[in-house]
């Protein structure tokens, strides 16, 4: 039996992605210590407790296939819910998006899926494709979730990705646009805790799915980077020790005692360029090996293409999120510089 299972072994990922037909239709149960579970469809569980919680959380993870280290610190923490290792006391939404694209090891399968959200999948001159239809999805889900969450609920959604190449600034967080709402400093106090010691302030609106959840539903949400992309078991899980404690705390616990926000401790940086490819002789004008965060002197010339040159507009402009070999219209390098709250 299904639910045997996943409370015997806790394997709700391996089931999801290898055996999603176990889950063509929602399933609903409740643990032996009062906790609901509902399973909407593969890679999406909900953890409700019996008493009415505090928090709506949603953590998600796999937008890109590729990007293990949070997949396999989100598969750990609903393998130990189902087994009762861990009670969650607040309702905690768990998302392993790009199944598919795990599967080939691959960022996604078809298109970016963090381009996708805030409607952008329904884009009509655009061709369907999984990661849309998925996409969608998830829209749904998450709205559902914090809509049938009570009106006194504190919304929250980190979406968990790893970076392309090294940072200088290991874990760091995008701070999603507020269109003129404060940031929190006591969400800067829980991503210092969990490790992530660098926030960048986005200033536009995006496509993002923690963007989305901001925007959409009034919710704290991040995405937040814990270092570099690896395989399937060659992350180092050591080196998310914070990330996982303060996680387990935030789920099992009815109040976080965080020390206060200190902005000694923390680089902040403001978005100054987004810089979208648009010809294919776009080129970066640094070594693929370049860190995030690397800076450079005013007037360095960054990336060129057909009839562009882009270039730092302020010395100690850094870089993030550098990657060429993007779409045609998406963005290939985000340049940022330090700012203060």
């Amino acid at each position: 039996m299904l639910v045997d299972r996943l409370t015997e072994t806790g394997q709700f990922l391996a089931c999801s992605r290898f055996d999603p037909h176990l889950f063509s239709s929602p399933i609903e149960f409740s643990l032996a210590n009062g906790v609901n579970v509902a399973i909407p469809s593969p890679g999406i569980i909900q953890f409700s407790p019996a008493n009415q919680a505090s928090k709506d959380i949603v953590l998600s993870c796999g937008v890109h296939g590729n990007e293990t280290a949070p997949i396999e610190i989100c598969d750990d923490l609903v393998s130990r819910i189902l087994r009762l290792e861990l009670c969650p006391r607040q309702r905690v939404l768990f998302i392993f998006a790009n199944l598919p694209a795990m599967d080939i090891a691959q960022r996604f399968v078809e298109e970016n899926m963090n381009r996708l959200f805030s409607g952008e999948h329904a884009n009509s001159t655009a061709a369907q494709n999984q990661e849309r239809l998925r996409a969608c999805e998830l829209e749904k889900v998450v709205g559902q979730f914090f809509q049938t969450g009570t009106s006194e609920s504190t919304r929250f959604h980190y979406d968990l990705h790893t970076a392309i190449r090294a940072s200088k600034n290991d874990k760091f967080a995008v701070y999603p646009f507020l269109h003129g709402g404060r940031h929190s400093h006591e969400q800067l106090a829980f991503l210092l805790a969990c490790g992530v010691n660098t926030i960048l302030l986005s200033e536009s609106p995006t496509t993002t799915f923690s963007y989305f959840s901001s925007r959409q539903f009034g919710a704290h949400a991040f995405t937040v980077e814990l270092g570099k992309v690896y395989p399937f078991g060659q992350n180092d899980m050591s080196q998310f020790a914070a990330v996982i404690k303060t996680l387990e705390a935030l789920i099992s616990e009815d109040h976080l005692s965080l020390p206060p926000f200190d902005s000694e401790k923390m680089y902040i940086y403001r978005v100054n360029q987004v810089i979208n490819k648009h010809h294919h002789d776009f080129k970066l004008h640094f070594e693929d090996a370049t860190p995030n965060f690397t800076d450079f002197e005013k007037g360095h010339l960054l990336a060129s293409e057909t009839g562009a040159e882009y270039r730092c507009e302020f010395d100690g402009e850094a870089i993030v999120f550098p990657n060429e070999n993007v779409a045609i219209g998406q963005r290939a390098l985000l340049t940022v510089v330090p700012t203060q709250l």
